[in-house]
């Protein structure tokens, strides 16, 4: 049998997991090695903002560092914090807005590695969001942050797809852009998820808004929170002996922002 439902991918946080959980180990080894390159302080708390299913903030956890996170969607945070359970860590991830909140234990390291902070429609949110992070980092914490810039020299890519499977569960997606807003800097996303099982087929069919942003608008928007600087750029390759000089064709940075 097989259905179609218009959805949310956030709130099928297994398949979501699942599909987007492939770099897990990557991503693990560049954040430790960021730790060890950039930081100005030592890292023991790590926060995580929009964190999702929390697949990172359960392998630092299950590794000894102090974990933290929000997320918007409840289905989410119930999904992580049960992770976190299973392995016996606090469960310490709340709902919560990634453009206003305050920490009980400020952090020394925070990571938000897949584009969710493109889901900050404004630049008010934007900025919202990077002064809580500052507030609530320690003093040479680093800030790990991951997103796809639109090229000033070259065709922006337009499409997307990814796999995975677990045992006899299947998840593919397949994710294009219906345009960009120009007054609003938002680009309109359609997203197919096919679920497959040995009894069904599902398909979420979602619809997504991101915040555009090419390095100069990004760069003007660091401006406006003094506390943070770039220590170094790399792509999504992952490679901490690489670093990547951003230029009017890149697309995938991740940013290593510093508190001052």
């Amino acid at each position: 049998m097989s259905n179609q439902v218009e959805a949310s991918i956030y709130d099928y946080p297994k398949y979501y997991d699942l599909l987007f959980g492939s770099d897990v180990a990557a991503e693990f080894r560049f954040l430790k090695a960021c730790f060890a390159k950039h930081a100005g302080c030592e890292v023991k708390r790590i926060f995580e903002p929009a964190c999702g299913t929390g697949r990172l903030l359960i392998k630092l956890g299950r590794t000894g560092y102090e974990v933290s996170g929000n997320d918007l969607n409840p289905k989410a945070v119930d999904f992580c914090n049960e992770r976190l359970r299973r392995y016996d860590l606090p469960e310490t991830v709340v709902v919560g807005d990634m453009s206003n909140f305050k920490v009980k234990k400020k952090f020394n390291a925070a990571f938000n590695m897949i584009n969710s902070f493109r889901h900050l429609a404004t630049e008010k949110q934007a900025v919202g969001h990077f002064e809580c992070m500052a507030n609530g980092m320690t003093k040479g914490g680093l800030y790990v942050l991951g997103i796809h810039l639109e090229p000033t020299a070259c065709p922006a890519m337009q499409e997307e797809s990814w796999s995975a499977r677990r045992g006899n569960l299947v998840v593919n997606s397949y994710m294009w852009s219906k345009g960009i807003d120009r007054k609003t800097r938002l680009e309109h996303l359609g997203l197919h998820v096919d679920v497959f099982t040995p009894t069904k087929r599902m398909r979420i069919v979602d619809h997504m808004e991101y915040r555009t942003y090419n390095q100069s608008q990004f760069m003007s928007l660091l401006k406006k929170v003094p506390k943070l600087e770039i220590a170094e750029t790399y792509d999504f390759s992952y490679d901490i002996r690489n670093p990547h000089v951003v230029s009017g064709t890149t697309e995938d940075v991740v940013y290593i922002l510093r508190k001052k």
